[in-house]
C-alpha cells in the first residue's frame, strides 16, 4: 500500500513510480487539474490529478480535508516558478496514475492549521490534534530522546529493569492513587509515586546499575508542568559517591543535546549549594539565563526608622534583600503597582523601591517615598552593594526568609523575561547540599526535604539527633533554565541510621515496620553504598522541543483538573463493580469533568 512516506518524496525518486498514503491535507481545483497535498508523519507531498484519467478524477473531485487515500504516480518535477523551497517534496509532485479512497470523513472538529483552539477541544479529539506537524514533531523528538538516553545508559553499563505499578501505600509527600483489592477486601495497592523502594532493593540484590523509564502517579495539585501520571527516567547506581554519580549524570544530558539537539552544553556543569542558589537568586531552581541577583542589606538598615526594614532584618527569621533592574527607571508607576500586586501572590506586603535618577548627586539624585527613612551611610551601601547606576531602579523585600525568596525570585524572573534579559541559551546547573529537613510549624515535627531514604552527610546519628535543623542531607538536584529536571540523592544504606531518620520524622517503630518492613529487613542483609536520580522525562522533552507546557509532548494527557476529555475520566462504576470490590460509596458520585456535586 505505501513504498515512501510523503515527506521522503524529493529528486532522488525522479521518473521512478512510487505508492503513497496518508490524509488529504488540502485539495485545491487549478483550471480543470486537481492538487492535493497528501499527508503523513513524515510531511507533506503535492499529488496531480489529470482530468486525461476520467474515473480516477472524478473520484478525485469528491476529495475533502482528512479523506484517507492511497496513491499510485510517478514522481517528476514540479513546473519552474511553482517550486516550494519549505518543504522537502517542494522541487517534485507525483502525477496520479492510481488512486483509492480507504476512507471518508466528516468535517473535523478544527483545522489542522487553525492556531487558537481551546485546549479541552484539542484534548477531547487528541486524535485529530496529533496529525498537526507540530505535534507530531515534538513526539518524534520524545521519541528520539528516549532511544538517546537508552542508548547512553547501556553503553554505560546500566541495565533496564521493570518494578511493580500495583504496590504499597508509602508516604512520599504527595498522595497516593489508590487501587481496590477484589481478591482482598478492604486492603488497597497503591500506583506507585517512584520505584524508590524497589530500585533500592535491586542494589541490595547485587545489580549495580539500573534504569528505567517509567510511569509514574501522584494525586497533586497540577500545574503547567505536573500531571497527575507522568514518567521518569530513574536510576540508581552502587559503590559511587555523589561526585561519580552526576559526573555520570552530566556526561548523559550532555551527550542528549548533543544527539538531538546538536548543542553543546558545559563541562562540566556549574555547582551552587542550596544556601548560595537561595541567596543570590531566591530559588533552589535558578535560571542563570537571566543576569539579576538578589542582594542582602539587612546589615544597612538595621538601625533604619524604617520599621518595614528594621523589624525583618533584626529577626534571625527575617531577611532583608534588593534586586536591582538596569534600566529599570523608565517603569511607570502602574508598572510598579503591576510588580507590587504581583509580589502580593507570594505573601508579600508591599515592595518598596528606589530609582536612581543620578547617583553622583547621592540622596538628591533618588526617587522613592522610602528615602527618608534611611541615612546617607545606609543609601550609600545599598548604592554600592548593588552596583547599582543611572537609570537603574531597586526593588526591596522585607520579611520573613521564605517570603522574601519566593517574592523577589519570581519578580527576578518576571522582569527578566519580560524586560528581555535572558540570555537565548542552555544554563544547566547543579544544586548541592539540600537540608536534610524541613520544619512543619502546623503539624509541629521535621519532614524530608527530598524523601526519608536521602542520606544525612554525617555517619554519626548523635550529632544528627542533637541538631536535625542543620543537618546537610547528599542530596543533588539538576536545573535546567529554570526548571528542575533531574533530583537524587544518596540513599541511607545502614538499617540503624534509616530507623533513626524515621525517628527524627515522627514515624515510629511501629509505622515504620507497617510500612516500609521489607527495605528495613533488606537493610540488615548487606546493602551496599548506592544512590541514584529521576529525571522528568515530559519536562526535558518540554524544553527540548520548545513546548510551553509538558501536555503538549504526552500523547494522552490530563487537563489541570486531571480530567481526560477523550474518554470523559474519572467516571462512575457500576453498583455491581463496587459490590465486587466490596466499596461503598457515601458521597455523590463524581461529575463530568471531574468534579464533585
Amino acid at each position: 500500500m505505501r513504498s515512501h512516506y510523503c515527506g521522503q518524496v524529493n529528486e532522488s525518486l525522479l521518473d521512478r513510480e512510487i505508492e503513497l498514503a496518508g490524509w488529504v491535507h488540502r485539495r485545491r481545483d487549478h483550471g480543470g487539474v486537481i492538487f492535493v497535498d497528501l499527508r503523513d508523519r513524515e510531511g507533506l507531498v503535492q499529488v496531480v490529478f489529470d482530468p486525461d484519467r476520467a474515473a480516477m478524477f472524478a473520484d478525485a473531485e469528491h476529495l475533502r480535508s482528512e479523506f484517507v487515500v492511497s496513491v499510485k504516480g510517478k514522481v517528476r518535477h514540479r513546473p519552474k516558478g511553482t517550486e516550494n523551497p519549505n518543504l522537502p517534496s517542494g522541487k517534485v509532485e507525483v502525477l496520479a496514475l492510481a488512486m483509492e479512497i480507504l476512507n471518508r470523513a466528516e468535517t473535523p472538529p478544527f483545522m489542522l492549521d487553525e492556531e487558537d483552539v481551546n485546549e479541552e477541544r484539542r484534548l477531547k479529539y487528541r486524535y485529530v490534534d496529533l496529525r498537526r506537524p507540530l505535534m507530531q514533531q515534538r513526539l518524534k523528538m520524545r521519541a528520539g530522546i528516549s532511544r538517546t538516553l537508552r542508548a547512553y545508559l547501556d553503553a554505560h553499563g546500566f541495565i533496564e529493569f521493570e518494578t511493580p505499578m500495583l504496590t504499597r501505600a508509602t508516604p512520599e509527600g504527595a498522595r497516593d492513587y489508590l487501587v481496590p483489592s477484589r481478591t482482598h477486601p478492604g486492603k488497597f495497592f497503591a500506583l506507585p509515586q517512584s520505584p524508590q523502594l524497589f530500585k533500592q532493593l535491586l542494589m541490595m540484590s547485587g545489580m549495580d546499575r539500573y534504569y528505567q523509564i517509567v510511569r509514574c502517579f501522584r494525586d497533586e495539585d497540577l500545574r503547567a508542568d505536573r500531571q497527575p501520571e507522568f514518567t521518569q527516567l530513574d536510576i540508581e547506581t552502587s559503590f559511587l559517591d555523589e561526585q561519580g554519580i552526576t559526573a555520570i549524570m552530566e556526561g548523559l544530558i550532555r551527550d542528549l543535546f548533543k544527539r538531538v539537539l546538536d548543542m553543546d552544553l558545559p563541562d562540566p556543569f556549574p555547582r551552587l549549594s542550596y544556601a548560595e542558589a537561595m541567596r543570590r537568586f531566591g530559588s533552589d531552581k535558578p535560571d542563570l539565563r537571566i543576569p539579576l541577583e538578589l542582594v542582602d542589606v539587612a546589615d544597612l538598615v538595621r538601625d533604619c526608622e524604617f520599621k518595614v526594614f528594621a523589624g525583618p532584618a533584626k529577626d534571625p527569621d527575617g531577611r532583608v534583600a534588593a534586586l536591582r533592574l538596569p534600566n529599570g527607571g523608565a517603569l511607570a508607576r502602574s508598572e510598579i503597582d503591576e510588580c507590587t500586586a504581583f509580589v502580593a501572590r507570594y505573601g508579600a506586603k508591599g515592595l518598596a523601591y528606589i530609582k536612581v535618577n543620578d547617583r553622583a548627586k547621592g540622596r538628591e539624585g533618588l526617587q522613592s517615598p522610602i528615602i527618608k527613612f534611611l541615612s546617607n551611610e545606609a543609601l550609600d551601601g545599598i548604592l554600592k552593594r548593588t552596583g547599582a547606576a543611572d537609570n537603574d531602579v531597586i526593588f526591596f523585600g522585607a520579611d520573613k526568609i521564605r517570603i522574601v525568596n519566593d517574592a523577589l525570585g519570581a519578580l527576578r524572573l518576571k522582569l527578566g523575561q519580560e524586560r528581555g534579559l535572558a540570555e537565548n541559551a542552555w544554563r544547566p546547573l547543579w544544586v548541592t547540599d539540600f537540608p536534610m529537613f524541613e520544619y512543619d510549624a502546623e503539624a509541629k515535627r521535621w519532614v524530608a526535604m527530598h524523601h526519608p531514604f536521602t542520606a544525612p552527610r554525617v555517619d554519626s546519628i548523635e550529632k544528627l539527633k542533637s541538631d536535625p535543623a542543620h543537618a546537610v542531607a547528599r542530596a543533588y538536584d539538576m536545573v535546567l533554565n529554570g526548571s528542575e529536571i533531574g533530583g537524587g540523592s544518596v540513599r541511607i544504606h545502614r538499617n540503624e541510621m534509616q530507623s533513626a531518620v524515621f525517628a527524627l520524622l515522627g514515624i515510629g517503630a511501629e509505622e515504620a515496620q507497617e510500612k516500609f518492613g521489607f527495605l528495613l529487613e533488606a537493610l540488615k542483609y548487606g546493602a551496599p553504598p548506592h544512590g541514584g536520580i529521576a529525571f522528568g522525562l515530559d519536562r526535558i522533552a518540554m524544553l527540548m522541543s520548545g513546548a510551553p507546557n509538558i501536555r503538549e509532548v504526552i500523547a494522552f494527557p490530563k487537563t489541570q483538573t486531571a480530567y481526560d476529555p477523550l474518554t470523559d475520566a474519572p467516571g462512575a462504576v457500576g453498583e455491581a463493580q463496587l459490590k465486587e470490590l466490596h466499596i461503598r460509596l457515601r458521597l455523590p458520585q463524581a461529575t463530568k469533568g471531574g468534579g464533585e456535586e
